[in-house]
């Protein structure tokens, strides 16, 4: 979390005077950060970094109706907006609507839409490419850059690279997203539950919210964190299965909102492990999960 810190400062810095949209403080997720990760020696520090437009664009939310890709997913339609009253207030700043010859700066310079859009909307892949380049031109002013090493590795909905010294090393995922109104809910650059995804396609994402969660459960049950032992075993047990740790994940939220946690303690540990088979066994035969956030 203080290396995603540097690197926001940094974005930020680079970014000032710019039309692009604007990096927020990067919020970890998924289960390095919740304390359960299946694999110790393979995790991922996953972080989801939130996008802000820049004041003379909005992002508008427009529900994917196809059907062609469970769950919901959605464009982020990326529109102009009119800052003629802010130029009549004394601020310094274009109006892209109503000229929209200033928005290509004379044809100098790329713009937000031409450089992270197709068509209208935003563009994940598009928006990972230029992840990357930030990375690249921010590293050497970081402060970590003296103590690791910087790989970047392959991602086409995410900016992944791994970080190495002579002790440890440490993979770190940079997802970004837009936030739906005030909530805990965000659409992603993640992968949603098909095959391919399409570029314009942001699926809705729960971690942000299910990482409070987790908060707020560590703050109630016993100190040694069984029931985070239970989900960590569980996900482990069924690597390499048909069974993602997602749903796992989800049924263990199920039963710690459920079940006291004064019940996740050492002498409870098999028979919350039965529970959660069983809770899976019923989920098969009804061929149903329900999300744990609605």
């Amino acid at each position: 979390t203080i290396l995603m810190g540097n690197f926001i400062i940094v974005f930020k810095l680079i970014l000032a005077n710019t039309f692009y949209p604007e990096p927020q403080r990067a919020i970890g997720i998924g289960g390095a950060f919740e304390g359960w990760s299946p694999r110790e020696e393979d995790v991922v520090y996953r972080v989801l970094v939130p996008l802000e437009p820049p004041p003379t664009h909005t992002f508008h939310l427009e529900l994917d109706h196809s059907g062609h890709i469970p769950g919901r997913n959605f464009h982020v339609r990326v529109a102009l907006v009119c800052t003629c009253t802010r130029q009549q207030q004394g601020e310094e700043m274009p109006c892209f609507l109503h000229h929209p010859e200033q928005e290509q700066r004379s044809n100098e310079e790329p713009t937000f839409r031409s450089t992270l859009c197709t068509g209208s909307y935003l563009d994940v892949e598009k928006t990972a490419r230029w992840f990357y380049q930030l990375v690249g031109a921010s590293w050497k002013v970081v402060p970590q850059y003296h103590h690791w090493c910087l790989g970047m590795l392959p991602s086409r909905r995410s900016c992944k690279f791994k970080l190495t010294n002579v002790r440890e090393s440490l993979t770190v995922e940079m997802l970004f997203g837009v936030q739906q109104g005030n909530s805990d809910v965000f659409v992603s650059s993640q992968h949603a539950e098909a095959l391919f995804t399409p570029s314009t396609m942001w699926p809705e994402t729960y971690a942000v919210a299910e990482t409070k969660f987790f908060r707020h459960i560590a703050t109630l049950a016993p100190c040694d964190g069984w029931h985070l032992k239970c989900l960590q075993l569980m996900a482990r047990a069924l690597v390499g299965l048909d069974f993602s740790t997602y749903t796992l994940k989800t049924i263990v939220m199920h039963l710690l909102n459920t079940i006291p946690v004064s019940g996740w303690r050492r002498s409870d540990f098999l028979q919350r492990l039965r529970d959660i088979m069983e809770y899976l066994c019923c989920s098969l035969e009804e061929r149903r999960l329900d999300h744990f956030i609605v």
